[in-house]
């Protein structure tokens, strides 16, 4: 038997053995190398892929929502216009690229991009405001444009045979779910977190959420206007109403003394100005009507002692609820709510009736040739705010022609002259300015009426949380406002407390002439029958801050002077007093301290002859050095 051959290779035979390409280790290792190449490719392929088509998606997200954008525009334009149409063909057009930016941002590979950790949040922002954009689209827009064209808009003006407000009324529910809609979309906006969102993503989410905003209030306000317009305009039965006309040359802190009064009644939609009276007309309360301890502190009891003096205080609702009690104890008449206006705001609406004959024999004979005989939006204030005191020099007979003047202009609207948006617009325009306000005796409606500017409130929902507010009442008897210019400014200061620090700083001029004494007619300049010199101008500058904040101190041009502090619903109050001779100007300043909100802050002034945008210049930003 032969024995195994068990001969060890030699040394460099072995080497070729294992080295050998054909050797099968070496075959694996090959194997493993080409396949974890391709492996590689392959995922580089793929992710070129995925990332080019995440790419194309952003794109067209980007693409079509800024198509979106600059469609609303047009729409405004379409719907200001009266054109129903055109708006119908704006909104579709609209809604199809919103969706498609919906479309884009739900693809598959887009929803799976915003599941992965880090960076996933970036496309899941992008794709919640795609959503939001197309709800907006599709639940907001479209509803509203199919409301607009529904409605007769030139039906809905007064007239001397009343109005349908019913399609109003059915348009109630399409408004308050479109607001609905688009609230929901605006809170799943400020529900992402955007602190660790990158800048192309951030920059537009923050755009988006503030454009949200402005429309969820516009929204808001369409929905709670169809639910209680109908009925403040008589729908379901006669409404009367005290119309209050403000008379700007006696600054009052809403406006103006209360010149004018009537009985403004709607019935149907059907408008009429029944009795006339003025504020001299209602008389003394006595015993005096009851003003919360706060208010009548401020401002004293003749709050509630003299219907001249009703809106000494800023607060409307309090000064409306107080006329309404005087008028019903003077005359027995309950009234169903308050309306006030100024000759500015009767200007605006003269804008869109269109001039205004006088025809009444007694309002011709009373101007006697000397006043004009057609108002219009440009005529109206200097008439009513100025020559009627150097025309006319009787005051009764004054007080009885900015009457007659009120009611020819409330007859031209109540025979539906006019056209009914530019009607709205410049009423709209009016309650930005505080010159129309509105408070209903109606606890249902003052609540919806209390969250906007309209109401004239100081407090509550239609306050912006760093809100600051300048009134100012006359202090000399006389219709001198009509000379005085102001100028108010916020001025941010710098503090190391945390608190917010602001001074207000409120300008004011006296721009009579400097004969006013002997050229302006003693009922103009009061002749210096309560103490203060022919032709001086004397106020009370009021200054009210955010709640919970203080007021510290007051300067008049530049020295530290005594000031009055109070409180009126938690927000500080700071009055000082300023006598102004003619051609003379004078600068108070009121610092307010202790500030806890943080948001920008803000200013609303008594409305005057000038426009607000005159009056309100912008804040000046503190000028902080730091480490001090």
């Amino acid at each position: 038997m032969t024995e195994p051959n068990f001969k060890e290779p030699e040394e460099g035979e072995q080497r070729h053995r294992v080295d050998s390409p054909a050797h099968p280790a070496r075959r694996r290792r090959r194997r493993r190398y080409v396949i974890s190449g391709a492996c590689l490719v392959i995922t580089a392929a793929l992710l070129v892929g995925v990332v080019t088509w995440l790419g194309t998606r952003a794109t067209i997200i980007k693409d079509q929502l800024e198509a979106a954008a600059q469609l609303i525009p047009a729409l405004k334009d379409d719907i200001a216009g009266g054109r129903p149409q055109e708006a119908q063909e704006t909104s579709d057009s609209l809604r199809s690229h919103a969706a498609a930016a919906r479309n884009a941002a739900e693809d598959p590979l887009w929803t799976l991009a915003a599941s992965l950790p880090w960076i996933g949040t970036n496309f899941s922002a992008v794709a919640e405001v795609a959503r939001s954009a197309d709800d907006v689209a599709a639940l907001g827009v479209a509803p509203l444009v199919q409301v607009f064209d529904s409605l007769d808009w030139d039906s809905l003006l007064p007239s001397p045979t009343g109005t349908n407000l019913e399609p109003l009324r059915a348009a109630s529910p399409s408004v308050s779910s479109a607001a609905h809609a688009v609230r929901a979309s605006a809170e799943r906006l400020d529900g992402i977190d955007a602190r660790n969102l990158w800048p192309q993503v951030a920059e537009p989410l923050a755009r988006a959420r503030e454009q949200l905003q402005t429309v969820t209030g516009a929204l808001d306000a369409s929905a709670n206007a169809a639910q209680i317009v109908p009925g403040m305009l008589g729908a379901d039965g006669k409404r009367d109403y005290l119309l209050m006309i403000q008379n700007n040359s006696e600054a009052r802190a809403s406006g103006g003394i209360p010149g004018a009064l009537a009985i403004l009644t709607l019935d149907k939609g059907k408008l009429t100005l029944g009795r006339q009276s003025s504020a001299g007309d209602v008389g003394i309360m006595s015993p005096v009507l009851p003003v919360d301890e706060e208010q009548q502190q401020i401002y004293s009891e003749r709050l509630g002692k003299y219907m001249q003096d009703v809106n000494l205080t800023p607060d409307f609702p309090t000064a409306a609820a107080t006329a309404q009690a005087m008028w019903e104890r003077k005359t027995g008449q309950h009234v169903d709510g308050v309306l006030s206006l100024d000759p500015v705001a009767l200007g605006y609406i003269l804008d869109a009736t269109g001039p205004v004959k006088i025809t009444s024999p007694e309002l011709l004979s009373r101007a006697k040739d000397r006043l004009p005989t057609e108002l219009n939006g440009k005529n109206v204030v200097p008439t009513l705010l100025s020559d009627v005191y150097a025309k006319i020099a009787s005051p009764t007979d004054q007080d009885a022609y900015f009457a007659g003047v009120a009611k020819e202009i409330f007859g031209a609207m109540s025979s539906g002259k006019g056209e009914a948006k530019g009607l709205i617009r410049g009423i709209t325009r009016g309650a930005a300015e505080s010159r129309v306000l509105v408070w209903s005796a109606a606890a249902t409606e003052q609540n919806i009426i209390a969250n906007y500017p309209l109401s004239g409130s100081i407090t509550g929902k239609s306050v912006t949380p760093a809100q600051f507010g300048v009134y100012f009442n006359d202090g000399t008897g006389a219709k001198m406002d009509y000379y005085v210019k102001r100028t108010v400014q916020l001025v941010k200061e710098c503090t190391s407390d945390g608190y917010g620090q602001v001074k207000v700083r409120i300008t004011s001029t006296n721009t009579a002439p400097l004969d006013a004494a002997t050229s302006l007619p003693a009922y103009v300049t009061a002749g210096g029958i309560f103490g203060v010199p022919a032709g001086t101008v004397q106020t009370n500058v009021i200054a009210y801050g955010p709640v919970q904040a203080n007021v510290e101190t007051a300067t008049v041009d530049g020295t530290k002077t005594d000031f009055a502090a109070h409180r009126h619903a938690d927000r500080p109050v700071g009055t000082v007093t300023v006598a102004l001779a003619p051609g003379q100007s004078s600068t108070v300043e009121l610092a307010f301290g202790k500030i806890v909100q943080h948001t920008e802050p803000n200013v609303v002034v008594t409305p005057s002859v000038q426009a607000v945008k005159d009056v309100v210049i912008p804040t000046k930003p503190a000028e902080c050095v730091p480490g001090k």
